[in-house]
């Protein structure tokens, strides 16, 4: 009984009850690994069960992992013959050995996303369907969100009403049709095959009931229709069945996640225990007083309450701001402080957020300041594919000699010119000596361009219209003009995935980068913005080593913990966002009201939360509320600090309404951004007729230079990129 003496009287109880179906409602913080574990070694050491007859299930191959080292540590003996695996790597190991009864081959090949992807185009070919119109990706999403929820081909097509649906239906037919021919599954067919088989099959499903006759399954909260079925098949024999997670968590119901089966648990399996782990280990008591009145106000949970032996800690400090730059300034401002005069190092700092669009500012503002950081669940904003490739379009507008825009671009979106015709441009372009663009204009005269040739001119037509166009546009007219002429955006909506969306929200950043540095500029030009973003984007990454601030969104927060966590963006029409708020659907909301919960709850020491006043969205600015999840936090668990805005603002939840945003909330005068300065020279080394060299634009000769009040405006004329206009400060003109 040693091993049980470190757990609390709930931890004890639930690893001593054995038999029967358990539900451990396992709070944020409140140890239900060491609980999952320690019921291992309790079931193998004091109820003498065969390692070999215990099945642990979680869902990622990092938390089998860890589940797996910890049982090593704490079971003397048999702990390797624990099956400690995925939902899919169970699957797997089933179907590998017994899936010849439902009509497969055992040597089965599994299909990952892309080879998904070839094969649903293959089928809309096939099938004669416009993939302009029929998207791969949202295909596939489709039948994706029908695999969960244990839906086949035969009854999706039964209760297909729409057109499009029976559309869907016909596509899900050949698919499968496909797959089965091929002899492959994909990740979706591991868990329904599963589940088919043992429905077909009562001598395998019989042999793995007695295989696993003790089974625990981690974050249940998480599972979906076809996981829900899976286990109560394996279950149903011995209904040894313990689950574990918390209904307060469960934010992934984009996923296919049914936040029914573990509040439903105790219907499906009426003599079923409950246990509740309320106990914290991980946050200061103001913290989690302050989750348990947010969440308290979801109708859909099973009641609980953290609590902890911490200390009180902190208050919960909230600050707002008239814009997202002061936002991201104060917070980059404060984890500065705290580790200059607090001993804190960057790895105890988090930045969460709703939406990956929102990194942006916080990546500024750290660069600016020499701060390492590192984006979770992302990669760099000017990093990710939607970004470069309209970036791309406009380095070509700007400057066609960029070899690696143009054919970035020559095919997004897809315009038929092929591979092969590539290479014969990019070999005339060698032979000539000139660019690949150059080339593509001479298209006419390269042989064995052929059919290609009507493509190639159309888009060297379009990049000449923008460029025509360059001189009476601003950089974001000219930037929505490549998104609306391109169909860039519509392609991704009609592709309609959660993947497409978040794209389309950093397209909306983009537009709002534009539009801060058209107010912000002097003289806002188009190479001054690729400028100022390549100066950015190009800044070397974090060295190596753990001690830099992360940054991720609130899904990727779920199971990680920070001493001090920054929440930014809380705002009505933020989070929760316009479409919850005003949707209609009770459970839109509470699903957001669980992220809120789930990142309050990642903070052991501190808690900051952040809003601003009026927002850059697309492009545009929006007037916002403080969001309804601050103000559901009472105010004497609230630090205002000492800014009148943010404790003028501080009130109780109101419903969301636009009509309201220019009231007194926002009385306060419009923020003008910092202006950037400069240190004027008293004298340049170089004059007008010198040869000079720029970091980016190479040799040229100086033409003009004209001495303004803040700093000398300069005219070179570089022999690759042609006649440029700067302000010698910003291009550190070398004379040769």
């Amino acid at each position: 009984m040693s091993n049980c003496d470190s757990l609390n009287n709930e931890q004890q109880e639930a690893v001593m009850y054995t038999e029967g179906p358990l539900l451990i409602l396992a709070g944020a913080g409140s140890g239900k690994t060491r609980v999952l574990t320690h019921r291992i070694a309790y079931l193998i050491e004091e109820k003498e069960v065969k390692p070999w007859n215990i099945m642990a299930i979680t869902f990622t191959n990092k938390a089998a992992k860890e589940m797996r080292e910890r049982v090593n540590a704490i079971v003397d003996f048999g702990a390797e013959s624990v099956w400690v695996s995925t939902f899919h790597s169970s699957c797997v190991r089933i179907l590998r050995r017994y899936i010849d009864r439902i009509g497969y081959e055992n040597n089965f090949t599994i299909y990952d996303t892309e080879d998904s992807k070839s094969v649903m185009k293959e089928v809309l070919r096939r099938l004669d369907l416009d993939p302009k119109v029929y998207k791969d990706r949202a295909m596939l999403a489709k039948i994706s969100s029908a695999k969960n929820e244990l839906i086949l081909p035969e009854e999706y097509e039964r209760n297909a009403a729409r057109w499009e649906e029976k559309k869907v239906a016909q596509v899900y037919h050949e698919y499968q049709a496909q797959l089965r021919k091929n002899n492959a599954l994909d990740f979706d067919d591991l868990l329904v095959r599963t589940v088919e088989l043992f429905r077909a099959e009562p001598e395998v499903l019989d042999f793995y009931q007695e295989r696993f006759r003790y089974i625990m399954i981690d974050e249940y909260q998480d599972t979906n229709t076809v996981q829900f079925e899976f286990v109560r098949l394996l279950a149903s024999k011995y209904k040894n069945l313990c689950v574990v997670g918390d209904d307060d968590q469960s934010i992934y119901k984009f996923r296919g996640a049914n936040i029914g089966n573990i509040l439903g648990f105790e219907r499906v399996f009426p003599e079923a225990k409950v246990i509740k782990l309320e106990q914290n280990y991980r946050s200061t008591q103001n913290i989690l007083n302050s989750a348990n009145e947010v969440i308290s106000n979801n109708q859909g949970r099973k009641a609980k309450r953290l609590w902890t032996e911490n200390e009180t800690g902190e208050l919960i400090h909230f600050r707002q701001f008239q814009n997202g730059f002061e936002e991201a300034e104060f917070i980059v401002g404060d984890i500065s402080k705290k580790v200059r005069t607090e001993g804190c190092q960057y790895k105890d700092f988090a930045i969460l957020y709703r939406t990956n669009a929102q990194s942006r500012l916080f990546e500024e503002k750290f660069l600016i300041a020499n701060i390492p950081y590192k984006l979770v669940g992302g990669v760099n904003f000017y990093a990710r594919k939607e970004i470069k490739d309209l970036l791309a379009y406009l380095k070509t507008v700007d400057n066609a000699l960029d070899d690696l825009a143009v054919q970035r671009i020559i095919n997004v979106p897809r315009r038929g010119i092929g591979a092969a015709t590539i290479s014969r441009v990019e070999e005339h372009a060698r032979e000539q000596g000139i660019s690949f663009y150059d080339a593509l204009l001479e298209a006419d005269y390269i042989p064995g361009v052929g059919r290609s040739l009507a493509k190639i001119k159309a888009f060297t037509l379009f990049i000449q219209s923008l460029r025509s166009q360059e001189g009476y546009l601003g950089v974001k007219e000219l930037l929505e003009k490549i998104i609306e002429e391109t169909g860039y955006v519509k392609e991704l909506e009609a592709e309609d995935t959660e993947e497409a969306r978040g794209r389309i929200e950093n397209i909306d950043e983009l537009l709002s980068k534009v539009a801060d540095y058209e107010e912000s500029a002097e003289q806002s030009t188009l190479s001054g913005f690729l400028q100022e973003v390549a100066l950015v984007a190009d800044i070397d990454s974090v060295e190596e080593g753990s001690d830099y601030v992360l940054m991720m969104t609130l899904h990727s927060a779920k199971g990680l913990e920070f001493d001090h966590v920054y929440m930014a963006g809380m705002e009505d029409g933020i989070f929760p966002s316009y479409l919850t708020i005003t949707g209609g659907d009770s459970s839109e909301l509470e699903e957001e009201r669980r992220l809120c919960y789930v990142g309050i709850t990642r903070a052991r020491k501190s808690l900051t939360m952040t809003s601003a006043m009026q927002r850059m969205i697309r492009g545009e600015t929006q007037y916002n509320k403080t969001s309804r999840f601050v103000r559901e936090i009472p105010r004497e668990l609230v630090d205002l600090g000492r800014d009148a805005i943010t404790a003028r603002n501080y009130s109780k939840p109101s419903t969301f309404g636009g009509a309201e945003l220019p009231g007194r909330a926002y009385s306060a005068a419009t923020f003008k951004p910092r202006e950037f300065t400069v240190k004027k020279a008293e004298s340049l080394e170089y004059g007008v007729g010198d040869t000079v060299r720029h970091m980016k634009f190479g040799v040229g000769e100086v033409q003009d230079i004209t001495e303004g009040g803040k700093d000398y405006e300069v005219t070179v004329d570089f022999e690759r990129v042609g006649v440029k206009r700067m302000f010698a400060s910003f291009a550190k003109l070398k004379k040769l």
